[in-house]
């Protein structure tokens, strides 16, 4: 009996976990017995296997080959299994030493012809490696650059499974993978394109001072997507953590940009209306993939043509905005996928969406009720920001061809803004004023009650919700920081109830 170990990754949400491939040879009639929850890719890994084995230059095992995947309780998924156990299978035949391979993590899919191929979550998956104090690991050269993003771990990127043996007998070594520097990243819409639209510039501008929910709605080419899509450019690049963490769920999904293994900016989804729950949140079948809620962490989610998604779609939305993250629970397990974004809706203000606005309009009162009532009362009531955008009309275009603020110059007041809001929330673990729960705003930073008049008007007369109140507070407080107030006016409070009112009027 002939036993070899090696190790491999599996996922689990957007965090990796090791797994031990054990290889068994033993003296009866020749078969292939896999055990530990595999799914049907891994099972049929065992022909390609078979096939990059043999047309690698090696021998193929005729005897029984019972390979195990521990832990046996958790569900093995995907192809990233196939480099992991051909090098068990060689170094149980003794084709490859054993003492090579034991500490050894294999990340790879296998092709017919041994070639070795790029998978779906290296980043996490070596990450993982490293926590649980592996050396070295062995990619695919399309993985190369993403797993030499991680420090503390030596990465080797052979083509094939070929030059794999060849290192592990002695023969051509493999040099460590080397990462060349970052390309930069792109730069991304200017603000400075979008003509007039003061309201919709000011609140693009606070929505990204704080990191609030924003709904826009307007005719067609008031500039709503334009607007949106110059959000992220107003956003802080992310920090070396959370670049990590995004490249990392953007990984699992698939979606990392070709030639560029590491982001750096604010990313932005918008998804089609037509999305589904799957899509938009996460799941489908087999391994659980992030959706665009997901890949939009600490980035912008836009839904342009808000009302058209389903509501039930739409709903599901609500959960993750307030907790920041989202659980999708499967028979077989659930994965956590974190999901800060900041949500963008846009939208017409009736179904026949006339670009010259209510004069030209030929919808009921009772059509455009209809319409506004997709968009249900508690989701709105988690969107911090509504602004109405009127038509552009000739003499605003003409007026707004000279030098509009570019983004530039508004990212520099956004980047001062949270400055000083993370400075007043430095200990409690907060750093934009739209995630400050209410009752520590209130208590820990309140405003002064003769500011808050008008506010507690509409809580009165209904206008408002308690947590429509709290909302309003937020607003205040990034009002203030970008007026370089040390805390929220009279002034600071009526405009960012007016903000919040503004959709709700009309």
């Amino acid at each position: 009996m002939t036993l070899a170990r090696t190790w491999s990754v599996g996922l689990v949400g957007v965090q990796g976990a090791m797994v031990e491939i054990e290889v068994d040879l033993s003296s009866a009639v020749p078969q292939v017995v896999l055990v530990g929850l595999p799914d049907a890719v891994v099972r049929q890994s065992v022909d390609r296997v078979r096939a990059a084995i043999t047309n690698a230059g090696a021998s193929w095992p005729q005897r029984r080959i019972t390979i195990g995947l521990s832990p046996a309780s958790m569900p093995k998924q995907g192809s990233g299994f196939d480099l992991a156990l051909a090098v068990g299978i060689l170094a149980a035949a003794r084709t490859v030493p054993a003492a090579a391979v034991e500490d050894l993590v294999l990340l790879g899919e296998l092709g017919l012809d041994g070639s070795v191929r790029g998978i779906r979550g290296v980043l996490p998956s070596v990450l993982a490696a490293v926590r649980a104090g592996h050396g070295q690991v062995v990619v695919a050269p399309a993985n190369a650059d993403e797993a030499s993003l991680v420090t503390g771990i030596e990465v080797l990127a052979p083509p094939t499974l070929t030059a794999l043996v060849d290192h592990l007998t002695g023969g051509d070594r493999l040099h460590p993978h080397a990462r060349g520097p970052l390309p930069p990243p792109k730069p991304g819409p200017d603000l400075g394109d979008v003509v007039g639209q003061a309201s919709g510039r000011r609140a693009v501008e606070v929505a990204a001072a704080g990191g609030h929910h924003l709904f826009l709605t307007g005719p067609p080419g008031a500039g709503k997507t334009m607007l949106a899509e110059r959000l992220p450019g107003l956003l802080p690049s992310l920090d070396d953590e959370a670049a990590l963490e995004v490249t990392a769920i953007h990984s699992i999904a698939g979606t990392l940009p070709v030639g560029a293994p590491l982001i750096t900016r604010p990313t932005f989804e918008s998804p089609h209306h037509s999305a589904s729950l799957a899509a938009l949140v996460g799941g489908g079948s087999g391994q659980i993939r992030p959706g665009a809620v997901c890949r939009a962490h600490l980035g912008v989610l836009f839904l342009d043509e808000a009302p058209e998604f389903p509501r039930s779609v739409l709903d599901t939305l609500r959960q993750p905005l307030e907790k920041g993250q989202v659980t999708i629970q499967r028979a077989a397990g659930s994965a956590t996928f974190p999901c800060r974004a900041q949500l963008v809706l846009a939208a017409n203000p009736c179904p026949c969406a006339s670009a010259a606005g209510d004069t030209a309009c030929t919808c009921s009162a009772l059509e455009r009720r209809r319409y506004q009532s997709r968009l249900s009362g508690p989701l709105l009531d988690r969107i911090d920001l509504r602004v109405d955008l009127p038509p552009v009309t000739r003499a605003t275009w003409l007026d707004g061809l000279g030098t509009p603020e570019p983004t530039a110059t508004v990212a520099g007041r956004v980047a001062t803004a949270r400055a000083a809001a993370a400075e007043r929330l430095r200990g409690s673990e907060l750093s934009l004023n739209a995630h400050v729960p209410g009752r520590l705003l209130r208590d820990r930073w309140p405003i002064p009650r003769t500011a808050l008049t008008l506010v507690e008007r509409a809580l009165e007369r209904g206008a408002i919700s308690v947590r429509g109140f709290d909302r309003v507070l937020r607003v205040a407080w990034t009002l203030s920081d970008l007026a370089g107030r040390t805390v929220p006016g009279a002034d600071e409070v009526a405009e960012a109830l007016g903000m919040r009112l503004q959709r709700a009027a009309a």
